[in-house]
């Protein structure tokens, strides 16, 4: 791709970027220049992903997984692109040296949805975050240069978390687009074990009470998880770790704004103001000033040497 495309392709992420997720892109901002624009990439390509599932029809959904990978069969294959994201993320790919395990475990997340799998216990839902959203941590390890594989287990947990607190903040919205992923032995402890979104309509107010309880249970291993994710930022350098500090801030402020609603599923969605993310992000450089990054993380880094590919081995946050 031209000089030209690579811009224009640059320009189109960032807009997206802006668009659908402004938290993601509030913490990008903090990212040395190189590594900002290779994890932009990597984020537009996950979203491009995500919406060639969910915004097509249901019967279209298999085809397009498929397609996507293939699409995935040819980047790893050094085949040029003439999508200019496709193009961009596949010089990502080569220069970070991102495993294509991980982005195989984000299509199976993804096929998870298309399946409408049940979440009958915890594990379920945290293989479920770990694909979607624990491999995102782990190639944002490759695209920052992480010198230490310890971190990548670090890495996982945060992205792990994330997702959990978005689960958390969404359950009236995955409920109306069928999609339940309070776990059946988490529901089953509140008092509502048989609770099911094939069953059709709107979440049913008599359960509004267990799903609150179960809601705050899932946050409670959410927790374990960011605190994880917090012990794996020594592994940063100083601006890194500042804009990983400020993403994990912003994403836990979720959960803390659900629970301040109770975790009332029938709340008003819970959002992050703007004036309390920059709140969050000047606290993370206080944070960031604090801490004493490990003297390896100064010097030139390297691609981790490892690659998880068994997320049960992450299921436990100590």
């Amino acid at each position: 791709m031209s000089d030209g495309g690579a811009t224009a392709a640059a320009s189109d992420v960032r807009t997206s970027i802006e668009r659908h997720s402004k938290s993601f892109a509030l913490a990008a901002k903090l990212l040395p220049p190189q590594v900002n624009h290779d994890a932009v990439v990597l984020y537009a390509y996950c979203r491009r992903a995500d919406d060639m599932i969910d915004l097509c029809a249901p019967n279209e959904q298999l085809a397009r997984l498929s397609q996507l990978r293939v699409e995935l069969s040819a980047i790893y294959a050094g085949q040029p692109q003439t999508d200019p994201l496709l193009s961009e993320f596949a010089r990502v790919v080569q220069a970070c040296a991102i495993p294509r395990a991980y982005l195989d475990e984000l299509l199976l997340g993804m096929e998870m949805d298309t399946s409408r799998v049940r979440y009958r216990t915890l594990a379920d839902v945290l293989l479920y975050a770990y694909r979607v959203a624990g491999v995102v941590g782990l190639m944002m390890c490759h695209v920052m240069g992480v010198r230490h594989s310890t971190a990548l287990r670090h890495a996982a947990h945060l992205g792990m978390a994330m997702q959990l607190s978005n689960i958390a903040r969404d359950v009236r919205e995955d409920w109306e687009r069928g999609r339940l992923y309070l776990p059946q032995d988490l529901l089953g402890i509140s008092g509502a074990p048989e609770l099911d979104p094939k069953s059709g309509g709107a979440l049913p107010q008599p359960a509004a009470f267990a799903i609150a309880r179960a809601t705050e249970l899932l946050l409670q291993h959410a927790d374990a998880y960011y605190r994880s994710g917090d012990a794996g930022i020594r592994y940063l350098s100083l601006r890194c770790g500042l804009a990983i500090r400020a993403a994990r801030l912003v994403y836990s402020g979720i959960s803390q704004r659900v629970r301040a609603q109770r975790c009332d599923p029938f709340a008003p969605r819970a959002v992050v103001s703007r004036g309390k993310k920059l709140a969050l992000v000047a606290y993370a450089a206080w944070l960031s000033l604090l801490a004493s990054p490990l003297s390896a993380a100064r010097r030139r880094p390297r691609i981790p040497s490892q690659c998880i590919t068994e997320p049960e081995t992450l299921f436990s946050p100590s």
